[in-house]
């Protein structure tokens, strides 16, 4: 496999989550403090960024060119950004997206440049506009480095897509200790169908948008009372990092702390041991020990669902997402788009009529019924 990351250390600056001037969601970029935060990741030997145009509620591109393109030469660096189905509706769109982002980035060229976000919907405008050969012909033109894409679906699905698409040269995929067994979002999987394609991989959400951050006092005093000195982020990240063909974790740090951090263990990389997994498979544990919903994910409720339900991947998406935004203030996460691109082909939560054969056959004796109105509550 060939390592089209030049041996860079493993840890990418993902500037999804940097810090703003207020407290609004689509505020413009700090860029003096994320000036000092870009020193010091360059200043440690890392050199991955990864933007994209929806970052920072629009703000993260311009910023980029401020902050890193402005005032370091290009060969100090590796910028990544995509191009999203939501802007574009013709090939001419496509044309016209790519030009701005060049404009508003000032890099010349970007090094790593993604289809962003390939799932069951977004798919169908890629292969109608036919994305496939015109980003490799922006590589042909020598706009880009480097093609690949982000992805959150079903092995299934990415399966296809490789099969299809051989050309790609990486894949960007979610993965964590949380989701690695998820039965909705199936990280596990993804990560073997990247495997037997042979692919470079770039890990995102290693810490489930802080979810694996703030893990509460069991998990804490596990990783303390084993490396005292290394963070509850860094257990996340390591994990992530260990897998075979990894060869980018993105991280978005949100300030100089998290850089601090994340570089001091990332500068020279050692892999999780046995013992540090067995860790975190305690830790994987009390996590769904605590799920708000206690389903075991034996799937009996599904045969004969006249309305085709996947309650168990809906009710692991629906924890997982408490886990990630208790308040449910956010404005994205990743277990909405899995519940969306899962409801395209089956039953949705909002459509139970309540038939009650999932109670019945159900061995927790769960309130199946009651729990799906929380879902369609939570998702739709």
């Amino acid at each position: 496999m060939e390592n089209i990351f030049n041996n860079a250390k493993k840890l990418g600056f993902g500037l999804m989550r940097l810090p703003q001037v207020s407290p609004a969601w689509d505020s413009e970029v700090d860029v003096d403090t994320v000036c000092k935060m870009v020193d010091t990741f360059i200043e440690r030997g890392f050199t991955y960024f990864d933007t994209a145009l929806m970052y920072c509620g629009g703000h993260s591109e311009a910023a980029t060119k401020k902050f890193l393109v402005d005032r370091y030469p290009r060969e100090k660096f590796t910028l990544a950004t995509k191009l999203h189905h939501m802007f574009v509706k013709t090939k001419e769109d496509c044309n016209k997206v790519f030009n701005e982002q060049l404009e508003r980035t000032g890099a010349g060229f970007f090094d790593y440049y993604l289809v962003h976000d390939i799932n069951v919907h977004s798919i169908e405008v890629y292969n109608k506009l036919d994305v496939w050969s015109w980003i490799f012909q922006k590589k042909q033109e020598g706009l880009i480095r480097h093609a690949g894409f982000s992805f959150h679906d079903s092995p299934e699905l990415l399966d296809k897509v490789l099969t299809e698409h051989p050309e790609f040269e990486f894949v960007q995929i979610q993965l964590n200790y949380f989701d690695y067994e998820n039965p909705a979002v199936r990280s596990r999987e993804c990560y073997e169908v990247c495997l037997k394609h042979n692919k470079p991989i770039i890990i995102m959400e290693p810490v489930k948008g802080g979810t694996l951050v703030n893990v509460g006092s069991d998990i804490e005093k596990l990783y303390k009372d084993y490396a005292p000195d290394l963070s509850v982020a860094s257990w996340a990240i390591r994990f992530a990092a260990s897998h075979k063909n990894v060869q980018m974790v993105l991280s978005g740090m949100s300030n100089m702390e998290q850089v601090l951090d994340n570089t001091s263990y990332m500068q020279n990389f050692v892999p999780l041991n046995e013992e540090e997994n067995a860790i975190i498979k305690k830790a994987v544990d009390i996590l769904n020990n605590s799920k708000a919903i206690p389903c075991t994910g034996c799937s009996y409720c599904t045969n004969g669902c006249p309305q085709t339900i996947p309650i168990p991947k809906y009710f692991a998406l629906y924890n997982a997402d408490l886990k990630q935004d208790p308040e449910g203030k956010a404005g994205w996460t990743a277990q909405q788009e899995y519940y969306e691109n899962i409801a395209k082909t089956v039953g949705k939560a909002s459509d139970c009529v309540e038939c009650g054969q999932c109670e019945e056959i159900c061995p927790q004796h769960l309130k199946v019924i009651d729990f799906l109105k929380d879902v369609a509550s939570r998702f739709e």
